[in-house]
């Protein structure tokens, strides 16, 4: 079973914003904000409720990474190990 690198601190993802050029932090799992209850759920679980078709299939962990000084934030898709 692959898991998230992110998820788990195995790694740290370095990812600047686009707008004021500084580090964005990892807001989480994506699935985290959909469903309050969702981590009770197992990972294909989740994965098949998260709104992207292929994160169970290619084995990624979408995560929401955040600009807490313009709030920009975007997607960042994290290939699974």
């Amino acid at each position: 079973m692959a898991v998230c690198p992110l998820c788990n601190s195995l790694k740290v993802l370095e990812v600047d914003c686009p707008n004021c050029h500084k580090r964005l932090e990892d807001g989480g799992k994506v699935s985290d904000y959909l469903d309050p209850y969702g981590h009770y759920n197992d990972e294909e679980t989740v994965k098949m409720g998260d709104g992207y078709p292929n994160t169970a299939k290619d084995q990624i962990c979408p995560h929401l990474m955040v600009c807490n000084i313009c709030g920009y934030d975007e997607v960042k898709f994290i290939q699974e190990e």
